[in-house]
C-alpha cells in the first residue's frame, strides 16, 4: 500500500513537471503575429541580454532610410527611444512636440522621445521591393524574406512556452523542434 502511494505521488509530480516544462511561458521573445487572419502565423526571435533593437526601412514615399530604435522594458513593453531620417513630411516630422527633441546633423534628423512606451505596434509589410529589417545583437533580419507581403503583423515582446515555440516559426526561418 505504501509503495502504491509513493508511485502515485511520483507519477503526479512527474506529470506536473512535464506540464510546467511544456506550457509555462518562460522564454522572452520578440513576436510578429499576423493580424486579420483566421489562422495567424507567429514568428519569433529569442531575446538574450541585449534590451535594444532597431527597425530599419526605406520610407515608401521619400525612398530614404529610416531607423527606429526601441528598448525593451522590464515589463515587456517597448520604449520608443528615437528615430533617424533624412527627409521630412508624412510620418517624418520637421519639428519636436512636447516630450520630444529634434536635432539635425549633416542632413540627418534625429527625433528623440523622452518616455514614449507602447505595448506593441502593427507593422505592415509592403509589396514594394524596399528594405525592411530588424536589427538585434549585431544581426540583421530582413523581414520581407520571411513575412508575407501585403499582410500586417502585431510586433510585441512576450514570454512563450516550449509549446508556443514549437508552434511558431523562428525569424531566421527555422522551425523550433
Amino acid at each position: 500500500m505504501k509503495f502504491r502511494r509513493v508511485v502515485l505521488l511520483l507519477t503526479f509530480l512527474i506529470v506536473n513537471l512535464v506540464f510546467v516544462l511544456v506550457f509555462y511561458p518562460y522564454k522572452e521573445v520578440i513576436v510578429l503575429e499576423e493580424v486579420r487572419s483566421e489562422q495567424p502565423i507567429s514568428y519569433y526571435l529569442p531575446l538574450h541580454s541585449d534590451r535594444h533593437f532597431q527597425v530599419n526601412y526605406i520610407h515608401s514615399i521619400h525612398l530614404s532610410n529610416v531607423k527606429e530604435q526601441y528598448k525593451i522594458t522590464e515589463n515587456e513593453k517597448l520604449r520608443f527611444e528615437f528615430m533617424q531620417y533624412e527627409d521630412v513630411a508624412i510620418g517624418l516630422p520637421g519639428y519636436a512636440e512636447e516630450g520630444e527633441t529634434l536635432k539635425v546633423e549633416d542632413g540627418v534628423y534625429t527625433l528623440t522621445f523622452e518616455n514614449r512606451v507602447i505595448d506593441s505596434f502593427v507593422l505592415y509589410i509592403g509589396r514594394v521591393n524596399a528594405d525592411l529589417s530588424l536589427q538585434y545583437e549585431h544581426k540583421s533580419y530582413h523581414m520581407k524574406d520571411f513575412l508575407q507581403r501585403g499582410h500586417s503583423y502585431d510586433f510585441r515582446v512576450t514570454k512563450m512556452s516550449n509549446f508556443d515555440l514549437m508552434r511558431g516559426v523562428r525569424i531566421n526561418g527555422e522551425t523550433q523542434g
